[in-house]
């Protein structure tokens, strides 16, 4: 039997990873001696441009909206037939706002799919939610992979 060990994916299979979209958590810093704001997460990835993009719900009295300008740890991961992948991203998040229909951004929103994963107390439907863009300025994937003993 062999040990498991980890070892970092590459930009193809990093990228064939994310593709689909999926959940994950992203935590927002709140202080030197507090724990961070993490919550759980869908999002989408456009491989072209190496970005991810999510739909946050920022109502009245969420968190969110106190935290959302600071900087951010997302994290995905899943467990595949090839055993356990996963990808840590860092970096600031951008509103996608409705200037931004001609940008690249935008672009970027066109070629992804963000599940619907509802988390709510309340209808969805009664959930207001803005969109978010991530340029990641660091991103570590890594996969379990095998050894022989």
């Amino acid at each position: 039997m062999g040990d498991i060990e980890s070892v970092r994916m590459d930009d193809e299979e990093r990228d064939e990873f994310l593709t689909s979209g999926g959940t994950g958590v992203i935590s927002f810093p709140s202080g030197t001696d507090e724990s961070p704001y993490s919550v759980p997460v869908s999002y989408g990835y456009d491989a072209a441009e190496a970005h991810f993009y999510f739909r946050l719900a920022l109502g009245p009295g969420s968190e969110k909206t106190e935290v959302v300008d600071r900087p951010v740890t997302f994290v995905t991961y899943d467990h595949t037939d090839d055993g356990w992948k996963s990808v840590v991203v860092t970096g600031e998040l951008d509103e996608v706002a409705e200037a931004d229909i001609d940008s690249e951004v935008t672009r970027g929103m066109q070629r992804v799919a963000i599940p619907i994963v509802d988390l709510f107390e309340r209808d969805s439907r009664e959930v207001t939610f803005d969109f978010y863009h991530l340029h990641p300025e660091e991103m570590t994937s890594r996969k379990e992979a095998h050894t022989e003993t």
